[in-house]
C-alpha cells in the first residue's frame, strides 16, 4: 500500500501539471485573438462601449455646453475689459494690461504680435456679435474708434498684424453695413466706415513690407512710422508671407483699389513658382532678396499651415480658379510625400495615416514630430472635400487632447510624447472639431468640444482670465492669455454647441479667415472690373480713399456645400479598431 504522504504528493504534482498546460492553453488562446480579433470582429464589444460614450449628445448637454462657454467667455472679455484695456492683452495671473516691449525690440514672442492698439478688442469684435450681444458689440466699435490709433512707434509682424487686426476690423465694418442684420442691430450711432478707414490706414502702413524686394515676397516686419527698419530680417516663412491675399484683397476691393490684393497674390504666387522641381513642395522659410529657401523643411503646421488654407478660402472667396488649380497641385504633392500609413483612413489594414515633416527637395522625412498649428489642416481638408482624410488627422490631436488636456506645441509621434511643452490656449483643434461637426452632423465632434471645454475650465482658469500652460504635463501656467482664444478658441465653441446661430444656418454665406473673423461670401467680390491694371504702378501712389461700396443682397446663386451624404455617416466617425490604434499611436 503506498502511503499517505506520497499518494498527496502525486496528486498535488498532477494538480500543478495540469494548471501549468491551462495556463499554457489560455495564453495560445490570448495570443490568437489578439493576432487576428479584427479579422474575427471579437471585439465587437469595444465598439460598444465607444458607440455609448460617443454616440448620442443629449439637446440637455448641448445647452449646457452653450452656456458654458458663454461663460467662459466672458469671464475672459470682462476681465480684459477691466484690467487691461486699453492695452493689447491681458496677464490672467497677476490681473493687468500688456502692450509692446519696447525695452526690448528683439522680444519678438511679444512685438511681433502686440501693436499698442487694444489688440485683443479688435481681435474681438466680431465674436460679440456672433454670440449675441448686440449693445456690447456697438460699445466696443466706439471703443475702438475714440481709442485706437495706428501711428504707433511699433514694429510688428506684418502677418498677425494682418489677420488679427485688419481682419477683425473688416469683419466688424462689414456686420455693421450689413443690410440685414442677421445678428441684431450691430449699427453704432454715428457710423460713418470709421472701421473700415483704420483697417485702410493700417493696411497703407503695411505696404512698405512689400517696397524693394526683388522677389515680391514682403518683409515680414515694418515698423507703423517708419516703414522697414533698416536691420530688419531678410527671411520671411511661407505662412507670413503667403496667407495675406483674404485681407488684402478684401480690402482692395472695399475701398476700390486693386494695389492691396495685387501685392498680396504676388506674394503668394512667388512662393509658388519656387517650390521644388522635384517634389512640388515649398519649403517653411524663404530669404525674400534672393528667393532661396532657407529653411527646407516642408509641413502642414508651424511656418506653411495658413499658405495651404488661404490657397483655397480664395479661391472661395474670389472665384480665381487659379488658386484653386494651386491648391489641388500642392494637395496632391502633400499626399504623394507627406502622407504616411495605410491607402484609407477609413477602412483597410496597416498603420495609422500621418502627415510627416519633410525636405522639400527629395521627400524623405526629415524629424518625427508634429506641431499644435497642424491640428487645423483637418479643417482645410473638409472644405476640399476630403472627409475621410479631415476625420483621421482630427482623430491623432484629439487622442492627444485626451493624453494631456492640451495639444503640446510639439509632439514627437516616435517618442509618443511632447518635444516642446506648452500650450498657448490655441483654437486649432477646436476648429476643425466645428467644422467636422458642421460637415457630418456627428455626435462624436459634439463630445470633442464638451472634453475641450472641461479641460480648458480645469487647467487654464486664472484669477481674472484663462491663461497659457507652461507645461502640458504638470499643468504650471504662463501669465498670457493670447487675443486669439476670445477670438476663436470661444468662438468656434459657442458655435459647435449654438445649432440655431444664423452663422450655422447660412454656412455657404461666410467663410472664417484664418484667425477666425467672418467674411461675407458675395458674388460682388468675384467680379473685379480692375482686374486688367498696370504692373508698373509704383506703391507710394497708394493714398487712403473712398468709402465702402454698399453692398449687396446675398448671392443666391452661390453652390452649396456638398456635405456628407446621410447614408454614408457612422455611429463613430471613424470605427473603434481604428480610434484604439490611434490612442496607440500617441501612448494612450
Amino acid at each position: 500500500m503506498m502511503p499517505t504522504q506520497s499518494r498527496d504528493t502525486e496528486q498535488t504534482m498532477m494538480t500543478c501539471s495540469a494548471l501549468f498546460t491551462i495556463l499554457i492553453l489560455l495564453f495560445n488562446i490570448s495570443v490568437f485573438l489578439l493576432s487576428n480579433g479584427k479579422q474575427f470582429n471579437w471585439f465587437a464589444p469595444r465598439s460598444g462601449q465607444y458607440d455609448k460614450r460617443f454616440g448620442v449628445f443629449t439637446e440637455a448637454e448641448r445647452q449646457q455646453r452653450l452656456e458654458d462657454v458663454r461663460r467662459m467667455f466672458y469671464y475672459g472679455y470682462d476681465n480684459y475689459m477691466n484690467h487691461a484695456f486699453p492695452l493689447d492683452e491681458l496677464d490672467p495671473i497677476h490681473c493687468r494690461g500688456r502692450g509692446p516691449d519696447y525695452n526690448n525690440p528683439s522680444n519678438l514672442n511679444i512685438n511681433d504680435v502686440l501693436g499698442g492698439y487694444s489688440l485683443t478688442l479688435i481681435d474681438v469684435l466680431d465674436t460679440l456679435a456672433i454670440i449675441g450681444n448686440s449693445s456690447e458689440f456697438k460699445r466696443a466699435v466706439s471703443l475702438v474708434i475714440d481709442n485706437v490709433t495706428f501711428n504707433q512707434n511699433s514694429t510688428v509682424q506684418v502677418f498677425e498684424s494682418t489677420i488679427r487686426v485688419m481682419g477683425g476690423l473688416l469683419s466688424a465694418h462689414l456686420l455693421i453695413t450689413d443690410p440685414y442684420q442677421p445678428y441684431g442691430d450691430l449699427y453704432p450711432e454715428d457710423y460713418d466706415g470709421q472701421l473700415l478707414d483704420l483697417a485702410h490706414d493700417l493696411a497703407v502702413r503695411l505696404l512698405p513690407a512689400f517696397e524693394n524686394t526683388s522677389t515680391s515676397i514682403p518683409h515680414p516686419r515694418v515698423n507703423l512710422c517708419d516703414g522697414v527698419p533698416d536691420d530688419g530680417i531678410q527671411e520671411a516663412c511661407t505662412a507670413g508671407a503667403g496667407s495675406l491675399v483674404l485681407e488684402f484683397g478684401l480690402l482692395g476691393q472695399l475701398v476700390d483699389d486693386p494695389m492691396f490684393e495685387r501685392v498680396a497674390r504676388r506674394a503668394m504666387d512667388s512662393l509658388f513658382i519656387r517650390r521644388s522641381n522635384t517634389t512640388g513642395l515649398l519649403g517653411n522659410v524663404i530669404n525674400i532678396e534672393t528667393g532661396e529657401w532657407v529653411g527646407i523643411q516642408s509641413g502642414l503646421g508651424a511656418g506653411a499651415d495658413s499658405y495651404y488654407e488661404y490657397l483655397l478660402k480664395s479661391f472661395i472667396m474670389f472665384g480665381e480658379e487659379q488658386d484653386l488649380q494651386t491648391f489641388n497641385e500642392i494637395y496632391s504633392s502633400v499626399k504623394k510625400h507627406m502622407r504616411k500609413g495605410r491607402e484609407f483612413c477609413t477602412s483597410g489594414e496597416g498603420p495609422v495615416p500621418i502627415y510627416v515633416n519633410v525636405n522639400m527637395k527629395d521627400g524623405r522625412t526629415i524629424n518625427s514630430w508634429m506641431d499644435a498649428l497642424q491640428a487645423a489642416f483637418a479643417g482645410v481638408q473638409v472644405l476640399a472635400g476630403d472627409l475621410d482624410e479631415a476625420i483621421c488627422s482630427h482623430a491623432i490631436y484629439y487622442a492627444i487632447w485626451r493624453k494631456y488636456g492640451a495639444i503640446p506645441e510639439r509632439f514627437n509621434w516616435h517618442t509618443k510624447q511632447p518635444d516642446v511643452l506648452f500650450y498657448p490656449l490655441r483654437p486649432e483643434l477646436v476648429e476643425s472639431t466645428y467644422l467636422l461637426y458642421q460637415a457630418t452632423r456627428n455626435p462624436f465632434y459634439l463630445h470633442v468640444g464638451s472634453d475641450i471645454l472641461e479641460s480648458l475650465e480645469m487647467y487654464t482658469k486664472a484669477s481674472c482670465g484663462y491663461a497659457t500652460l507652461h507645461n502640458v504635463i504638470t499643468k504650471t501656467k504662463e501669465d498670457r492669455m493670447e487675443s486669439f482664444f476670445l477670438s476663436e478658441t470661444c468662438k468656434y465653441l459657442f458655435l459647435l454647441f449654438d445649432s440655431d446661430n444664423h452663422v450655422n444656418r447660412a454656412a455657404s454665406k461666410y467663410i472664417f479667415t484664418t484667425e477666425g473673423h467672418l467674411f461675407p461670401i458675395s458674388g460682388k467680390y468675384r467680379t473685379k472690373p480692375w482686374w486688367v491694371m498696370d504692373d508698373d504702378k509704383p506703391l507710394a501712389d497708394i493714398r487712403v480713399h473712398g468709402d465702402c461700396c454698399n453692398q449687396l443682397p446675398y448671392n443666391q446663386t452661390l453652390t452649396e456645400c456638398a456635405y456628407v451624404s446621410s447614408e454614408s455617416k457612422l455611429k463613430l466617425p471613424l470605427e473603434a479598431v481604428y480610434l484604439e490604434q490611434i490612442d496607440q499611436l500617441v501612448g494612450l
